[in-house]
C-alpha cells in the first residue's frame, strides 16, 4: 500500500527528480526504493546531512564527484581474475583523481559540516596506484617507457620498420616498371608493392593481396622477407611484454581493492547527500523541523512539482495542542470545484514523506511529524480489469486504510463519499470520518456535503477549511483558510452567469428545504474569521513549548582524538550504525571494526566512541567469541592441546 500512496502523491517523480541529480546507479537505484525513516533521530540525522551538504554547494560550488558506472565493471573483471585493459586501467586512475579532488574539496569546507566533511576523512589516498597507472597508462595505450624491455622492443621494432621502408622506396624507384603505383602498400600488417599482373613473375616474393579488378598484387618482395620475419617476432615480443605489464597493473589494482571499495563507498555516500542538497537548491527549499508530537504546521508551503510562479502558498496546521491546548487532530476542507482542495491534500502529503526521509521541503517553514505511515485515497481509481466503479474503488481503499490506520497514521481522503447518492454518500462519510476518529489518526479529508461541516464544527477534535474564492471575478484563489466551512458557491456563479433570479431562490429553497424566496448571493458579505492565529505564531508556540533538546544524532568532533581498545563500542559516522573495534588504529589510521558480523577498516576520524570495552567486559574476557567463528575457536583449541595438520584458521574471514 506504501508504493500505492507513492504513486498517488506523486513522490515517485520526487524521487525521479532526486535521482536526476545523482551520478552512481547505485544511488540511483537505491534512492528509487527509498521509505520515510521511522524515527525521529534518524529524520534529524538525514535532515541535518541534507542542509550542511547544500551550505557546501552554496559556499564552493558542486563537487567534483565522478561516475562510477565503469569502476563497477573492472571489480568485476579483476573478482574473476581477468586482465584489465589500457582503458579499465585509466578508469581507475580517474576514479582515483576524482577521490582526491573530491577530498581537497571538503577540506575546504567548515569543519562544522561534520557528518559530510567525515567522508572525507575515510578516502584512501591512493596517489601511488594512481602514478604507477599514469606512468604505464598514456591515451588508453601502454606506454613506451611502461618498461625497459617494451622501450628497447619498440625501438627495434620502429629502425626495423625504417630500414624496411627504405628498402622498398630504394627497390620501388630502380623497378618502376613493374609497379603501378610509386609509394608502399600495408596490407594485412605487410609492408606491400603494388605489382602489375603481366609482372608477378618477374619480381621474387610472396602476395599478400590483390586488387579487386585482378589487375594488381600486392606483393612483399623476398629483399624484405628476413626483415619482416624479425619484426614480426618483435611485435610478439612487445605483445607479451604489454600483457605482462597490465597483469602486473591487474594485479597492483586487486591489492588496492579494499581501498577502492571504501572509497566508493564514501563516494556513492556523498553522491546521495549533494543529489539532496541539489535538489533542496532547485526548489528553493529549507530544512524542516521534525517532532514527536503529532502535528503538522506548514508556512508558506508549495507543491514541488508546480511552478513557483503558478503555486499560490499553502498555509496549514493541525494536531495535538495547536490551538489554546486543544487537539485538532482532522480537518475537513469544503469549498468550490478545482478551487484546489486536491492539491492542499496532496501538498501537505508529499511534504510529510518529503521531510520524513531527510529532504529539504519547499516552504517557508515546516514542523512536520513522524508517520508510521501515510494513507490515502485520491482519485477515481476506476478499473476495468476488476470491474470496479469510482465508488467502489474509494469504498474498497477506504476499508483497507481503516484495518491499517492509528493513532501514529496520516490519513488523507478526496471528494469522501462522492460516487453515489448524496444522501448515502454523506451517511458514509460521516462514519467513515467517525471510525477514524477512534482511531485518534491525523486527518485531512475533503468533502462538497454541508452536512459534513456541521459534523467538523460540532465534533470534538475536528476542524474545518475552506479553499477561498473571488466572487466577484467567479475565479478559485486556491488558498487555503483553517477555521471557517466553504461554500460550493454553485449559486453565486449561476446568478452571475445569467441564470434568472427567480429560478436561483427556487433553487436555494429546494437545496436547504426552506420556504425564503428572497435569497440573494449579490449580499454576500466575507465571513471573518475569529481567534485564529497567524500560521507564525503557531511556529513560536511550538518552540516555547519545547524543552532543550540535544539530538541523539549530534555529529561528533572529528579533532577528538580517543585511543580506542578492542571491545570499544563505536559508532560510524555518518551512518550512525554501531560497531565493536575488533583491531586498533593502524600507521594508516584506520581501525577494524566488526559491523553486523562484517569486519571494514574505517578511518579513526569517522568513529565516536559510545561505550568503552571496560564497561562492557571483564578484564579477562575472550573476545574470540565475538570475533571468531565456532569453527576457528574449535581449531584454535585443538591445536592448542596438539600438533593438528588437516587443521586450519580463516583468518581473513573469521566468520
Amino acid at each position: 500500500m506504501q508504493q500505492k500512496t507513492f504513486k498517488t502523491l506523486e513522490f515517485d517523480k520526487i524521487l525521479e527528480l532526486l535521482a536526476d541529480y545523482a551520478l552512481s546507479n547505485k544511488v540511483k537505484n537505491n534512492i528509487m526504493k527509498m521509505e520515510p525513516y521511522k524515527t525521529l533521530s534518524e529524520v534529524r540525522m538525514h535532515t541535518n546531512q541534507t542542509t550542511q551538504a547544500k551550505k557546501i554547494v552554496e559556499t564552493l560550488g558542486n563537487p567534483p564527484l565522478a561516475s562510477m558506472t565503469k569502476l563497477k565493471n573492472v571489480i568485476s573483471l579483476i573478482e574473476i581474475n581477468a586482465m584489465l585493459l589500457p582503458e579499465q586501467l585509466n578508469d581507475v586512475r580517474q576514479f582515483i583523481v576524482s577521490c582526491n579532488r573530491v577530498k581537497s574539496y571538503l577540506k575546504k569546507a567548515d569543519s562544522t559540516f561534520n557528518d559530510v566533511v567525515s567522508c572525507g576523512y575515510s578516502i584512501n589516498d591512493l596517489s601511488e596506484l594512481s602514478e604507477e597507472i599514469f606512468k604505464c597508462i598514456r591515451d588508453n595505450k601502454v606506454d613506451d617507457y611502461a618498461s625497459l624491455a617494451l622501450t628497447n622492443i619498440r625501438k627495434k621494432i620502429a629502425h626495423l620498420d625504417t630500414r624496411i621502408k627504405e628498402k622498398l622506396n630504394t627497390f620501388l624507384r630502380t623497378n618502376s616498371k613493374y609497379f603501378s603505383e610509386t609509394f608502399i602498400v600495408t596490407r594485412n600488417g605487410h609492408y606491400t608493392l603494388p605489382l602489375k599482373k603481366e609482372f608477378k613473375n618477374q619480381i621474387k616474393g610472396t602476395v599478400i593481396d590483390s586488387s579487386n579488378s585482378g589487375g594488381t598484387y600486392f606483393i612483399e618482395p623476398s629483399v624484405i622477407s628476413k626483415m619482416q620475419n624479425e619484426i614480426s617476432l618483435l611485435h610478439i615480443d612487445e605483445e607479451n611484454e604489454i600483457r605482462r605489464i597490465l597483469y602486473t597493473l591487474t594485479a597492483l589494482v586487486e591489492d588496492y581493492l579494499p581501498s577502492i571499495k571504501i572509497n566508493i563507498e564514501a563516494m556513492e555516500i556523498l553522491d546521495f547527500l549533494f543529489a539532496k542538497a541539489k535538489l533542496s537548491l532547485s526548489m528553493s527549499a529549507i530544512p524542516a523541523e521534525t517532532t514527536t508530537e503529532r502535528k503538522i504546521i506548514i508556512q508558506s508551503g508549495r507543491h514541488p512539482l508546480l511552478s513557483k510562479e503558478c503555486a499560490v502558498p499553502l498555509d496549514f496546521y493541525m494536531g495535538d495542542n495547536i490551538l489554546n491546548n486543544e487537539s485538532k487532530r482532522r480537518v475537513v476542507i469544503t469549498g468550490p470545484n478545482t478551487g484546489g482542495k486536491t492539491v492542499a491534500l496532496k501538498t501537505v502529503g508529499l511534504l510529510s514523506l518529503m521531510a520524513q526521509c531527510g529532504f529539504h521541503v519547499p516552504a517557508k517553514k515546516g514542523l512536520f511529524c513522524i508517520n508510521n505511515r501515510v494513507l490515502c485515497d485520491i482519485g477515481d481509481g476506476q478499473s476495468i480489469s476488476e470491474n470496479l466503479s469510482t465508488f467502489s474503488s474509494h469504498i474498497k481503499n477506504i476499508i483497507n486504510i481503516l484495518k491499517i490506520a492509528d493513532e501514529s497514521s496520516l490519513v488523507l481522503l478526496d471528494e469522501l463519499g462522492s460516487g453515489t447518492d448524496p444522501t448515502e454518500g454523506m451517511g458514509l462519510a460521516t462514519a467513515i470520518l467517525e471510525e477514524i476518529a477512534t482511531k485518534n489518526s491525523l486527518l485531512v479529508a475533503t468533502t462538497h456535503y454541508p452536512e459534513i461541516k456541521d459534523f467538523a464544527k460540532n465534533t470534538k477534535g475536528f476542524m474545518n477549511a475552506r479553499m477561498a474564492f473571488d466572487r466577484e471575478n467567479l475565479k478559485p484563489l486556491y488558498q487555503l483558510e483553517i477555521g471557517e466551512a466553504g461554500e460550493s458557491c454553485a449559486l453565486y456563479i449561476a446568478e452571475q452567469l445569467g441564470l434568472s433570479q427567480k429560478m436561483i431562490n427556487r433553487a436555494y429553497a429546494a437545496a436547504y428545504n426552506t420556504t425564503k424566496t428572497t435569497y440573494s448571493p449579490k449580499n454576500y458579505v466575507k465571513e471573518q474569521r475569529s481567534n485564529i492565529p497567524e500560521i507564525s505564531q503557531l511556529f513560536d508556540l511550538h518552540l516555547k513549548s519545547q524543552t532543550n533538546y540535544e539530538d541523539e544524532s549530534s555529529p561528533s568532533n572529528s579533532s577528538e582524538i580517543y585511543e580506542y581498545s578492542i571491545g570499544d563500542s563505536v559508532i560510524v559516522l555518518p551512518e550512525k550504525v554501531t560497531g565493536i573495534v575488533y583491531q586498533t588504529v593502524n600507521d594508516k589510521g584506520l581501525l577494524n571494526v566488526q559491523i553486523k558480523g562484517e569486519k571494514q577498516l574505517i578511518n579513526h576520524k569517522r568513529l565516536k566512541l559510545h561505550v568503552p570495552a571496560k564497561e562492557l567486559y571483564p578484564a579477562d574476557y575472550d573476545f574470540s567469541i565475538i570475533f571468531d567463528s565456532v569453527a576457528n575457536r574449535k581449531s584454535s583449541h585443538q591445536m592448542g592441546r596438539k600438533h593438528c595438520p588437516n587443521l586450519s584458521i580463516d583468518v581473513d574471514n573469521p566468520k
